[in-house]
């Protein structure tokens, strides 16, 4: 990565209170919101354009529930007035919102994609905007992921989960880069 054309937009997903809750187990990457943080002041003093996804349900006991605390962004990605904020109800923000349209209205090519989590909503935005033919980048050290058991019960760390989610999208779906190769690529 040298430099990223000016059609190129970040898309930060699912940076919300609702991933502090402790029943997600342990989590990887403890900086990835410092590091989303940092992606997004690069972005928005450049101007370049910028869409926060937020995950939405309408069960009330869920951790993602529209009227519940962890529905907020967490403050390192909060929106500011103007910003394109779109609602999702799967995990992709391809599905079920105007992300697409409004990408192609934009005239957008390339897309940087962070967030949490990695392995869920962030792999399965980036497999869709690979399929969609965007040149998409995966901003590794500012995702991050829990814990996972398999379904034969075995125990996955969650760097692990982190790390093979990154390897399954690298080179087929999306290029896996960092914050600083972003940052530098911007300037």
């Amino acid at each position: 990565m040298t430099t990223l054309p000016e059609t190129t937009a970040l898309i930060l997903i699912d940076v919300q209170q609702a991933f502090n809750d402790p029943s997600w187990g342990a989590r990887n990457n403890p900086d990835a919101e410092a590091r989303i943080a940092e992606l997004l002041g690069h972005w928005r003093a450049r101007g370049r354009p910028l869409f926060h996804i937020q995950h939405r349900r309408e069960r009330p006991a869920s951790l993602f529930h529209i009227d519940g605390p962890g529905f907020a962004f967490k403050p390192q990605a909060q929106p500011l007035a103007g910003e394109p904020v779109l609602h999702k109800d799967v995990n992709s923000a391809f599905i079920g919102t105007d992300l697409e349209a409004r990408l192609r209205a934009a005239g957008v090519t390339a897309l940087v994609i962070a967030g949490l989590t990695t392995d869920h909503c962030v792999s399965t935005t980036t497999r869709m905007a690979g399929n969609y033919g965007f040149e998409t980048y995966i901003v590794g050290d500012a995702c991050a992921t829990f814990e996972r058991t398999g379904p034969d019960g075995r125990h996955y760390g969650a760097e692990q989960m982190h790390d093979i989610a990154l390897a399954s999208l690298h080179r087929e779906f999306a290029t896996v880069v960092s914050t600083r190769e972003v940052v530098a690529a911007l300037a």
